[in-house]
């Protein structure tokens, strides 16, 4: 990204003040980085835990395969999913409060005894099911987050900040050089008015 200026005092005046903004910005989006590393971490060994749950509680329910013919799936079904949302590290991060289900009436004299049991077995498999998806969704928005925030502390640290330094120097050099060129000029004009006037003397 090329930093553009112009060689004069509002310009360096305009990058002093960028530089600036930069260098006090970047210690709080670095401890933003940090930190959403970190909660990245976290939910991804949250979703490896919840994934692996759900597979530990499929392969326990597969001995009870042929019970579950006698089951009508339509007796139960999630209802509602509640959500919220937090600020985390100034990202929005949503939460999975609690899920709702729905049984549908039926009769405990004619239905098997293992029903109720059975709709609790599937109500904690959909409950882990869901948590597990919603902790993947939950990483993949995190990741988002933390990956934007990286790109942004290499941005300032290695493409703006020093950019910002190099054009700052560049005009410092050339101001120098104009006054130095200045103040040369202005003793070669007095010297030279100094030798007219000693000339006009000596003529008179």
């Amino acid at each position: 990204m090329a930093i553009k200026f112009q060689y004069n005092k509002t310009s360096l005046q305009q990058l002093e003040k960028n530089l600036k903004m930069r260098e006090r910005s970047l210690p709080t989006i670095k401890s933003k980085e940090s930190a959403l590393r970190v909660e990245v971490k976290r939910t991804k060994d949250e979703a490896k835990k919840l994934e692996l749950q759900l597979e530990n509680e499929i392969m326990s329910y597969r001995s009870m395969v042929a019970l579950w013919n006698e089951f009508t799936p339509e007796l139960i079904r999630v209802k509602d999913v509640h959500l919220s949302s937090r600020k985390f590290a100034g990202v929005m991060v949503p939460l999975l409060d609690d899920i709702e289900f729905e049984v549908c009436p039926y009769s405990l004299f004619n239905a098997p005894s293992w029903y109720t049991e059975g709709i609790e077995l599937l109500k904690q498999l959909a409950r882990t099911g869901i948590e597990a998806e919603f902790a993947g969704m939950k990483l993949e928005l995190l990741e988002h987050a933390r990956k934007k925030t990286t790109q942004k502390v290499n941005l300032f640290e290695k493409v703006q900040i020093p950019g910002y330094k190099d054009a700052i120097r560049k005009v410092k050099r050339y101001m120098e050089d104009e006054e130095s060129l200045s103040k040369a000029s202005q003793k070669i004009m007095r010297t030279n008015l100094e030798k007219r006037k000693e000339k006009e003397e000596e003529a008179s």
